[in-house]
């Protein structure tokens, strides 16, 4: 093997590992296994409370009416259980989803998945991106003035909202 070889090898290693970079899902630095600690430190108006339900999901929630996400105003709700971010959700004025997506390609990567983009309001859009157990969502529905950011990983997705 030459010098060469090896400097391929090299490149693919570091395009591999700014890949896997790209996918640390988040939503302004706090990332899915975060505490409940890094959520008031970065959203220090977020209010934490018990989940209204329960849930093998998650045991808590934090949220946040009046953050900027991208650029444009937010509210954020974080999903905790044994103090780890297991999922959130980032709800913002669908007129933005445009802008989001292009915000979102830059921080997580290139989407699996799209439908819908450019964003029409009279037509459904979903966006989605997967790194190993990690999912993220942004979908728009013509029906609704808000879009939303969906991230979660593991089986969260299908627990959340199970009532046990």
């Amino acid at each position: 093997m030459g010098s060469d070889h090896i400097f391929r090898t090299s490149g693919l290693i570091l395009a591999l590992a700014t890949g896997a970079a790209a996918a640390a899902y988040d939503a302004n630095d706090v990332k899915l296994g975060a505490t409940e600690r890094d959520i008031k430190q970065r959203f220090p108006n977020a209010h934490c409370r018990e989940l209204e339900w329960p849930s093998r999901a998650a045991e808590r929630r934090c949220d946040d009416s009046r953050v900027t996400f991208a650029g444009v105003d937010a509210s954020v709700t974080f999903y905790v259980k044994k103090n780890a971010v297991e999922g959130f959700d980032v709800r913002f004025d669908q007129r933005e989803l445009d802008r989001v997506v292009k915000y979102l390609r830059a921080r997580y990567g290139e989407p699996e998945s799209e439908i819908g983009l450019p964003y029409q309001p009279e037509a459904p859009a979903k966006v989605e991106w997967q790194a190993n157990d990690e999912h993220a969502r942004l979908s728009a529905e013509p029906s609704r003035r808000r879009a939303s950011l969906f991230v979660w990983r593991g089986t969260f997705e299908q627990e959340i909202y199970k009532v046990r």
